[in-house]
C-alpha cells in the first residue's frame, strides 16, 4: 500500500508537469520546456548536495544505466509534452498510459517477475476504465492526426523502459544519486535540441519552467520510493491514475465536464488500484 501511495503522488505531480506544454499553448517548445525543467532541477540538487554528503559521495558504479534511464526519460518527457500540446489532453494521456501494460511485459521478461492472476485482473479492469473514459470524453471521434498519436505511443514505450531502469537502479542506488545522474545527463541531452528550437519567452514563463524542475524532483523521489518498495507489476498499473488527474485538470482549466461514462471509467480505474493493493505479493 505504501508503494502504491508513493506512485499515486508521483503520478499527480507528473500530470501537472506534462500538461505544462498545453498550458503554454504553443508559447514554448517541448525541448525548450524540458531543458529549462532539467536546469531548474539541477540547480536545486546542487543546493541540496552538501546536505547529502556532497556530490562525490554519489558517484555511481553503473553510469551507463543512468544514461540509458536519462535517454528514455527525456524521450518520454518530450514526446508526451509535445503530444499533449498537439492533441486533446485525454487522448494523449490515454495513449501514453499504454506504458503500464508494456511495463508489466518488461517486468516479466527482463526482471523475471511473477505476475499473479489477481494482477492481470486488476490490469484488465483498469484498461476497461481507460477505454470507457476515452470514449466517454469523445476521444478520437473528431478524427485524430496520426503523428501526435504515434508520438504519444512512443512516449508510452519510453516510459515503460524508464520504469524498468528505475526499478533496477532503485535496488542499489540512493534516491538522490539517481536524481542527480538523470538530471545531469538530461541537461546535456536537451541542450542542443532546445537551442535549435529556442524562442523568446517572458521572465515569468521562464521562471515557471525552471520551477517545474524542483516539482519534477519531488515526482522522481516519489517514483523511486514506490518502485523500490514493490515489484514493477504492482506499481506500474497504479499510474492509470494519470487519467483521473487529467480529467480533473480538464474540469478546472479546460472546462471539460465529465459525463456518466467518464465517472464509470474512473471508478473502474480506482477499482483496479484497490485490487492491486489487496493482492499485494500473493501468487
Amino acid at each position: 500500500m505504501a508503494a502504491i501511495l508513493w506512485v499515486l503522488l508521483s503520478t499527480f505531480l507528473w500530470t501537472l508537469i506534462f500538461a505544462a506544454g498545453k498550458f503554454a499553448d504553443g508559447g514554448i517548445g517541448a525541448f525548450q520546456l524540458t531543458f529549462l525543467r532539467y536546469c531548474g532541477a539541477l540547480v536545486m540538487l546542487l543546493v541540496l548536495a552538501p546536505r547529502q554528503g556532497g556530490v562525490r559521495v554519489h558517484r555511481s558504479q553503473q553510469p551507463m544505466i543512468h544514461l540509458a534511464r536519462a535517454v528514455s526519460g527525456c524521450g518520454a518527457a518530450v514526446a508526451i509534452t509535445w503530444a499533449s500540446a498537439n492533441m486533446p489532453l485525454v487522448d494523449a494521456t490515454a495513449i501514453g498510459m499504454l506504458y503500464g501494460v508494456l511495463a508489466i511485459l518488461l517486468g516479466t521478461v527482463v526482471l523475471k517477475e511473477t505476475v499473479s492472476r489477481t494482477h492481470w485482473v486488476a490490469v484488465i479492469v483498469s484498461l476497461v476504465g481507460v477505454g470507457t473514459v476515452m470514449f466517454g470524453k469523445g476521444a478520437f471521434q473528431g478524427g485524430l492526426s496520426i503523428l501526435p498519436a504515434l508520438v504519444a505511443f512512443t512516449s508510452a514505450a519510453f516510459f515503460a523502459i524508464e520504469g524498468l531502469l528505475i526499478s533496477l537502479l532503485g535496488r542499489s542506488e540512493r534516491a538522490f544519486t539517481v536524481m542527480l545522474y538523470v538530471t545531469f545527463f538530461g541537461v546535456g541531452l536537451m541542450l542542443v535540441p532546445a537551442m535549435l528550437e529556442w524562442q523568446s519567452i517572458s521572465l515569468r514563463r521562464g521562471v515557471i519552467c525552471l520551477l517545474l524542475g524542483p516539482l519534477g524532483l519531488a515526482g522522481q523521489y516519489c517514483t523511486i520510493r514506490g518502485y523500490r518498495s514493490a515489484p514493477l507489476s504492482v506499481v506500474a498499473p497504479v499510474d492509470y491514475s494519470w487519467l483521473l488527474f487529467s480529467v480533473i485538470l480538464g474540469i478546472i482549466f479546460f472546462q471539460e465536464v465529465p459525463d456518466t461514462g467518464t465517472w464509470i471509467g474512473c471508478f473502474a480505474i480506482i477499482l483496479g488500484g484497490v485490487l492491486l493493493a489487496r493482492s499485494g505479493g500473493r501468487k
